[in-house]
């Protein structure tokens, strides 16, 4: 029999992790999970360990490309997408999979929300509710002002699931499907990543936006 045409599908969510191959009908050919002790990150606060996940789905599609009852025509993330990965200039990991319930102390959350002038002209602002470290931009703000020799190494920040696509295509992109999900980066009115970016001196950490 000829191999089957599929699609390869990475879902990652907070606990357990998904590859799956669907067919041109929409079922499931093959599927695996699995399921990641936390680790701590360099706070002492649990996150994900992002090195044995980035191995792990390495080593599954690795896997199905051998199949020989199957042929691979295409690609895709699903992840928890409030999570940022920040690679530095090699394309390596350059801070914890912070996670996004980390509590931050006080003074990062309301000096965040004091650059637009408090808590609900953020949200007017930015389409976003108040959801701290659920609100990803907060991130790059507190690692620029709270973590600089983090943020120094920085060289791109990838939403969770765009960090997927980066692993095996080598390239950073952004996707308006995360951008504009409680995240605070964007600005719905001007279609495009929010000034407080710039402001700050962090828009350059993230790819480049488009509007759809």
């Amino acid at each position: 029999m000829p191999p089957v045409p599929v699609i390869a599908i990475f879902d990652i969510g907070r606990t357990h992790k998904k590859f799956l191959l669907f067919d041109q009908e929409y079922k499931v050919f093959k599927e695996n999970s699995i399921a990641f002790p936390d680790i701590s990150d360099d706070d002492g606060d649990p996150c994900e360990d992002l090195h044995a996940i980035a191995s792990w789905m390495r080593e599954q599609l690795h896997d199905a490309f051998k199949m020989d009852s199957c042929d691979i025509k295409a690609i895709n993330f699903s992840a928890h997408g409030a999570s940022l990965v920040h690679i530095d200039a090699d394309g390596n990991a350059a801070t914890p999979l912070y996670d996004y319930m980390k509590p931050l102390p006080e003074s990062v959350t309301e000096g965040f929300y004091d650059l637009f002038g408090g808590k609900r002209n953020f949200s007017l602002a930015t389409g976003s509710p108040v959801l701290n470290m659920l609100n990803s931009g907060i991130q790059l703000y507190w690692l620029k002002n709270h973590k600089p020799d983090a943020f120094a190494r920085v060289g791109t920040s990838l939403h969770l699931p765009q960090y997927g696509n980066y692993l095996f295509s080598g390239k950073a992109h952004a996707d308006i499907t995360s951008i504009g999900c409680h995240t605070g980066l964007w600005d719905f009115d001007k279609q495009h990543y929010h000034a407080w970016l710039g402001e700050q001196k962090v828009a350059d950490r993230l790819p480049a936006a488009e509007s759809v």
